[in-house]
């Protein structure tokens, strides 16, 4: 007999409200000023190797983002982007650090909803300041009964997560926008993953669809999760 499913846990960033998008709309900004040293698709590539390279370091979120903006504008122009520029970069992530947060349609509904008979985790990674900002801003922080801003996702981490907030992972479902962090590592943990794709996905977030797992399923958005959760319960 499958367990019920107890503990919800929730992507915050393109899953919740919308993040991505201005991260593109920095890209082309970034792009524009940077447009007599390269084009568009190099640097963008270079921008994605830099971003890659340096997750070690700076980990996942903005202020990460405008710093390999600035090491890939430096490399492009060896080291004779303007001054001006890095300025504009600067302002560009301070703009995307104070922009309004924009639920994604149904998501209150969908949280409302399941917070009234299940325990609802938020787990979410990037900047500790910009996610807290973000979460309150939401006006969904007071419906969680736990927020969890990690370095990264990993089975491990999802297995202590849902251990120490609820039933363990095989009673546990992790919903998101992203297979890398949101699904893939929590079914490796033994909880259950829905994936809810969202139009925009940062590269190094893509993989391959678990379409043969028994715990896997996908959503179009997130109406369709409280019906799913009380299929499985």
């Amino acid at each position: 007999m499958t367990a019920s499913v107890t503990t919800i846990g929730f992507d915050a960033d393109d899953t919740l409200w919308q993040n991505e998008r201005f991260f593109k709309m920095t890209q082309e900004r970034f792009a524009t000023l940077l447009a007599e040293y390269a084009e568009p698709d190099h640097l963008y590539e270079r921008l994605t190797e830099a971003e890659r390279r340096n997750l070690g370091q700076y980990g996942f979120g903005i202020k990460g983002f405008v710093l390999s903006m600035i090491e890939t504008a430096i490399e492009v122009t060896d080291e004779r982007v303007p001054s001006s520029v890095i300025h504009e970069l600067l302002r560009a992530g301070q703009e995307m650090l104070n922009h309004p947060i924009e639920l994604l349609p149904h998501a209150r509904d969908a949280v409302e909803a399941l917070a009234a008979s299940h325990r609802i985790v938020l787990i979410t990674k990037g900047d500790l300041l910009d996610q807290e900002r973000k979460l309150a801003q939401s006006g969904l922080g007071e419906l969680f009964d736990g927020v969890e801003i990690v370095s990264d996702k990993t089975a491990p981490r999802y297995g202590e997560i849902f251990g120490r907030h609820g039933d363990g992972a095989e009673r546990a479902m992790m919903v998101g926008n992203s297979l890398r962090s949101d699904v893939i590592p929590a079914l490796d943990a033994g909880a259950w993953g829905v994936f809810v794709p969202h139009d925009l996905t940062w590269a190094l977030e893509h993989a391959e669809v678990p379409q043969d797992h028994p715990r896997f399923h996908e959503l179009t958005d997130l109406a369709g999760l409280p019906d799913l959760v009380g299929r499985l319960a």
